[in-house]
């Protein structure tokens, strides 16, 4: 019901979301009488920021149609090289011929937002790899005759993928994924597996939840799995065409996110309308460049969801050695030949220092000339894998790791 109720909602607001707007360009306009009136900017700033605040956010695009290879600007073409029901396996194709460059996965997070989110990661990483990207579905669009999904479904995905891309490929998992990413990787190492991946940096997430836990992780301690199923999981309602498939709808994830730092998005719109009432286009739109893509949201499928709550943050089965893929024990020790990286943020408050390098305690048959632990000072979560950090400190010695492997 709460999922209907939400859509009857959006519905309602619709078309006064489209009156304020019309009105929102009338009081803005040069041309329009309207204009001149006092505090004409200041009602048609309130308009604009209540139109950014009740509007759909559509899935992002990555808008990467170029790079830079050996200082020359060369066209990335976008193309899906292998679909799924629940994802496509996503191929950043450069127009340059350049055999040696390695191979790259990165592996999205399946956490709310969609694979754009990672628009920086992958920027940084073109210019000197072959790169690919998990690009997950929106639950609520994937229809029930297509079965359902749990972790042990997401597994098998990057075990897939990774096999279609073939020998000698580079995984970089980011946070959420890193436990099955991980996983992926043992199995198909004990497997002997031929295109087992070359290395594998995994960056700021939960491999163990209970080192320091941060809000997120206590959450899911402080519940039972049965409040998370009752509270947090609706089914998807018509038109859609995933309806009746029970998820864990985007809104519900969009306002944990907010509540974690509400103050921080009030004050970003209180800003929003003070850019728009004083015509900083600039400001504007740097601020809804940011929120297009914060905003925009994706259902998760409940059973994966449910899964990733009780094995990973309720029962920590990675950490404890009692991890199962479809009733099989996963070995991090049978991983021997790839390379291991943990990149972590110091000032990570959704994973936080320490949950990610737990994984060299796992991986205990890594040579140790294979290892590296990277801590980046003074940067919270986001900040690890987009922003200037991770151009300037962090990519460079991701590079630089994939490439001595």
């Amino acid at each position: 019901m709460m999922y209907f109720a939400h859509e009857i909602g959006r519905a309602a607001l619709k078309p006064i979301r489209m009156l304020t707007g019309a009105q929102s360009t009338l009081l803005q306009h040069r041309l329009s009488p309207l204009s001149r009136i006092p505090g004409a900017r200041s009602v048609a700033s309130a308009y604009g920021v209540f139109e950014d605040l009740t509007r759909r956010y559509p899935k992002p695009a990555f808008n990467l149609p170029t790079t830079v290879c050996n200082g020359e600007q060369v066209a990335v073409h976008e193309t899906i090289v292998k679909r799924k029901p629940f994802a496509q396996l996503k191929h950043f194709q450069r127009d340059v011929t350049r055999p040696d460059d390695p191979k790259l996965l990165i592996i999205a997070p399946l956490s709310g937002h969609f694979a754009s989110l990672l628009r920086g990661t992958v920027e940084a990483m073109l210019p000197d790899h072959d790169v690919y990207i998990t690009d997950w579905r929106d639950a609520c669009r994937v229809p029930l005759s297509e079965g359902d999904f749990g972790l042990d479904d997401y597994i098998d995905y990057v075990v897939d993928f990774i096999s279609h891309i073939g020998p000698d490929t580079h995984v970089l998992a980011v946070c959420q994924p890193v436990v099955a990413a991980l996983a992926a990787t043992a199995i198909m190492a004990e497997d002997g597996h031929p295109a087992t991946p070359r290395s594998l940096a995994l960056m700021s997430g939960p491999i163990d939840g209970r080192v320091d836990p941060t809000a997120p992780c206590k959450l899911a301690t402080e519940h039972k799995l049965a409040w998370f199923k009752h509270n947090l999981v609706h089914p998807v309602p018509a038109p859609y065409p995933g309806a009746m498939r029970k998820v864990y709808p985007g809104f519900l994830q969009l306002a944990g996110f907010v509540n974690m730092n509400l103050d921080r998005h009030v004050d970003a719109y209180r800003g929003l309308f003070r850019s728009i009432r004083d015509d900083k286009a600039e400001k504007v739109s740097r601020h809804r460049d940011f929120y297009d893509e914060y905003l925009a949201v994706m259902d998760l499928p409940a059973t994966y969801y449910l899964d990733t709550i009780q094995r990973v943050f309720q029962e920590f089965h990675l950490a404890r050695g009692c991890f199962k893929h479809r009733g099989r024990l996963v070995n991090p020790a049978a991983i021997h030949d790839t390379a291991l990286m943990t990149i972590e943020g110091e000032k990570d408050d959704i994973s936080s220092p320490g949950q990610t390098r737990a994984a060299h305690d796992l991986c205990v048959n890594i040579p140790e000339s294979r290892r590296l632990h990277h801590l980046q000072p003074g940067v919270g979560h986001y900040g690890v894998f987009n922003g200037s950090q991770w151009r300037e400190a962090i990519a460079p010695r991701l590079r630089d790791f994939i490439r001595a492997t």
